[in-house]
C-alpha cells in the first residue's frame, strides 16, 4: 500500500459545490484534498456545459460553467488544496475516531479526519462503444482516458470518436505516435472548428489518416490489440494496425463505487443526509450537493453552497475536538481578513 497522504478533509468531487467547500473549510483553518475522476476541476460545469450560461448565482445575472469554475478557483487560492485528478475513490473505511482511509484506483491512500462526498449525481464514467470483445482489451491496450501521454510515445495509435476529445488527444498525441488514425461515422465533427482544421491538416500532410466507418471488432491476444477491423462507409471492410485503442464516446454518469460504502441510499442513487451538518449515517462522512437527499432539498447549486457552510461548521468539532469555535464574519473578522489575504 502507498504511503497514506495524511489531512485534516477528503473532498470526493472537485465541482462547484466541492470548490466552495474548500473555501469554508479554509475559513475555519482545515486543509483539504480534493479528489476528482475527471482530469480538470469543475464537475459538470465545467465537462458538460463549460459555456452554458447559469442565471441563478446570488449577485451574479449571468456567468458561464467555466466562468464560475475559475471565480471559484480564484476565492479558494488562499488555501492551498491540493488537487488529485484524473482517479476516483474506490474504498473508505474507519480506522480511528476519527479517521478514515480512503484508497483510489490509481493506489493513492488518503488518512483524513473528515470525508466529504460532493460528487454531483456520481461519478462520470466513459461510454462503452458497442464493439463486440472489447472488455478483454480494456486497461491494456484500450483506454478510455489518458492519464500520461508518455504512455503513448512510440505507439500505432487508433482514436475513435469525433468530439472534442477525440480531436484534442489526436492533436497532442499525433508528434509523439509512430502512427495515429482517426476513425469516425462521418466526415463531419461536434468539435471545434479550429481543432478540426488543424487535424485536416495533418491528413493532407500525410501526417495521420483519418478513416470515416465504425470499428467493428479487434484481434489480438492476452489483452493486445494488434489490429483493429473498420467497416468503412463504402461497405468495404480495413484491417488496421495499432498497438492502443482510444475510444471517446462521451461520458454518463454513475453513482460508482459510493453504492458500496455503507450507505442506505434513497431511490438507489442519493445519500440522506440531516440538515443541520448534512452529515450521513456514519458519523465523520458528510454528502453536499446533488448526491445528497433530505426533505425538501432542491438540487441548486445555491442549495450546495448552504450546505457546504454548514458542513463545515460541525467537520470543525472532528478535526478540533478540544478547541472551541467562535462564529466570524469575513465582513468584520481580521483574523479571517488574513487567511483570505484582504488585511
Amino acid at each position: 500500500m502507498a504511503e497514506p497522504i495524511k489531512t485534516d478533509v477528503l473532498i470526493i468531487g472537485a465541482g462547484p459545490i466541492g470548490l466552495f467547500a474548500v473555501f469554508e473549510l479554509g475559513l475555519l483553518d482545515m486543509k483539504a484534498h480534493v479528489v476528482d475522476i475527471l482530469d480538470k476541476v469543475g464537475g459538470q460545469c465545467a465537462e458538460l456545459y463549460p459555456e452554458k450560461p447559469i442565471y441563478d448565482i446570488p449577485a451574479l445575472p449571468v456567468v458561464t460553467g467555466q466562468g464560475l469554475v475559475d471565480a471559484l478557483m480564484a476565492q479558494i487560492k488562499p488555501f492551498g488544496a491540493v488537487f488529485h485528478l484524473g482517479e476516483m475513490v474506490e474504498t473508505i473505511e474507519r480506522i480511528g475516531d476519527p479517521l478514515f482511509r480512503a484508497v483510489t484506483d490509481r493506489g493513492k491512500v488518503f488518512e483524513a479526519k473528515v470525508v466529504v462526498i460532493a460528487a454531483g449525481g456520481g461519478s462520470f464514467q466513459p461510454k462503452r462503444p458497442p464493439i463486440p470483445g472489447i472488455e478483454a482489451y480494456e486497461g491494456r491496450s484500450v483506454f478510455y482516458a489518458v492519464r500520461r501521454m508518455e504512455d503513448f510515445r512510440g505507439q500505432r495509435l487508433l482514436i475513435v470518436g469525433g468530439g472534442d476529445s477525440a480531436l484534442d488527444w489526436t492533436l497532442n498525441l499525433q508528434p509523439i505516435a509512430a502512427s495515429l488514425t482517426l476513425v469516425h461515422r462521418r466526415d463531419e465533427f461536434r468539435a471545434a472548428p479550429d481543432s478540426v482544421n488543424k487535424m485536416r491538416k495533418l491528413v493532407a500532410e500525410g501526417r495521420m489518416r483519418l478513416v470515416t466507418g465504425q470499428v467493428t471488432g479487434f484481434a489480438g491476444e492476452e489483452g493486445r490489440v494488434r489490429t483493429a477491423q473498420v467497416k468503412r462507409n463504402d461497405g468495404t471492410v480495413e484491417e488496421i494496425a495499432c498497438d492502443a485503442v482510444l475510444p471517446f464516446f462521451g461520458l454518463t454518469m454513475k453513482l460508482g463505487p459510493v453504492a458500496n460504502w455503507g450507505f442506505k441510499l434513497h431511490d438507489g442513487e442519493l445519500i440522506p443526509v440531516d440538515t443541520a451538518a448534512f452529515e450521513t449515517s456514519i458519523p465523520g462522512i458528510f454528502a453536499i450537493g446533488d448526491i445528497n437527499w433530505y426533505p425538501g432539498k432542491l438540487k441548486l447549486i445555491l442549495s450546495g453552497f448552504h450546505e457546504a457552510a454548514l458542513m463545515a461548521q460541525k467537520a470543525y468539532h472532528y478535526v478540533y475536538p478540544d478547541k472551541r469555535l467562535v462564529f466570524q464574519y469575513t465582513t468584520s473578522s481580521t483574523s479571517l481578513q488574513k487567511k483570505l489575504g484582504v488585511a
